[in-house]
């Protein structure tokens, strides 16, 4: 695999797929995303049912929607990719919450989160995951991300502060230490989705983040829902994370970080851990970038095990 589609895989790679509930009600404007590294006490939330949907206003105005599932510490907050919304974390929700308290986020722009954003970056979009942690009680959070989510969940802990005691990434972080990408590349890529974005994306979920032999309806459900995104969401988001400068990230983050990736391009570890030294991968093989979808029986056990690993490491 050349080092462009290496780049280009990791990047719409880390671009989450798909949106059960896609949302078209706008939102008011964006502001910048805060560096408020909160780590005192979080106020009490109200008891709610199971997985009823809730909402938090940032101080943008953007309404953020998120629900929470079982109860325990820690929180395990989980993070979405490009053009998704939580839903597709459905396969984790039941495993999870039999031991701890989980939070499915749907970022701004996806599933029930309002749009009207001006600034689509990867710090604002850590911040919206912010946001929603600074309402739970709990003393102890883990950042769990697929693709995008992976970055928004480094930029999330960043802001989230000392109750963030782990991040685990889901075929994500792959490009960390490659060199960056030139902004003529950038745009060069970005140029078809511009063109045609609904043709665009189908084309490239189809031929590039699922294996030979994939199912067939599994592979044309992810390619229609991700195509279904607004692009002036999606196009300024890729961008935001084709853009991406882990250097400037990195040296914030003090807490584990485990991947569990599919093996569609390589996970150079070594390379990686040149600026994330605490960084280890579990790869599952022949599986496809939606992998906590595709085969859960073989991904919550690591998922599950990482977890007990992490809090564990945090005792200690």
């Amino acid at each position: 695999m050349t080092l462009g589609r290496l780049i280009t895989l990791a990047a719409l790679t880390a671009l989450a797929i798909s949106a059960c509930s896609k949302n078209s009600e706008p939102s008011a404007p964006a502001a910048s995303a805060s560096t408020d590294t909160m780590a005192s006490t979080p106020p009490a939330a109200t008891a709610r049912p199971d997985g009823s949907p809730q909402l938090v206003t940032e101080p943008d105005g953007v309404h953020i929607e998120y629900r929470t599932y079982g109860k325990g510490d820690p929180a395990i907050i989980l993070v979405h990719g490009w053009a998704t919304d939580a839903n597709y974390w459905n396969a984790q929700f039941d495993p999870l919450k039999a031991k701890y308290t989980v939070v499915a986020v749907d970022l701004a722009g996806h599933g029930g989160s309002t749009r009207s954003r001006s600034d689509w970056s990867m710090g604002n979009y850590g911040e919206d995951v912010a946001t929603v942690a600074r309402r739970l009680p709990n003393q102890q959070i883990i950042l769990v991300g697929h693709s995008m989510g992976g970055t928004v969940a480094l930029e999330a802990a960043r802001r989230i502060g000392d109750r963030v005691i782990g991040i685990i990434v889901v075929d994500a972080l792959k490009s960390i230490g490659l060199p960056p990408t030139p902004q003529p590349e950038i745009e060069k890529r970005v140029a078809p989705f511009r063109a045609d974005f609904i043709g665009s994306v189908r084309k490239y979920v189809t031929e590039e983040l699922f294996e030979k032999g994939a199912d067939p309806l599994f592979v044309q459900k992810v390619a229609y829902d991700m195509s279904l995104e607004p692009p002036e969401v999606a196009i300024p988001s890729l961008q935001a994370l084709l853009s991406m400068d882990f250097a400037t990230v990195l040296p914030d983050i003090h807490v584990p970080v485990l991947a569990i990736n599919s093996d569609l391009g390589t996970t150079d570890e070594k390379r990686i851990r040149k600026l994330l030294p605490t960084f280890k991968a579990d790869t599952i093989p022949h599986t496809s970038h939606f992998l906590m979808m595709e085969v859960p029986d073989k991904f919550n056990p690591i998922l599950l095990h990482d977890i007990d690993n992490l809090v564990q490491n945090a005792r200690h």
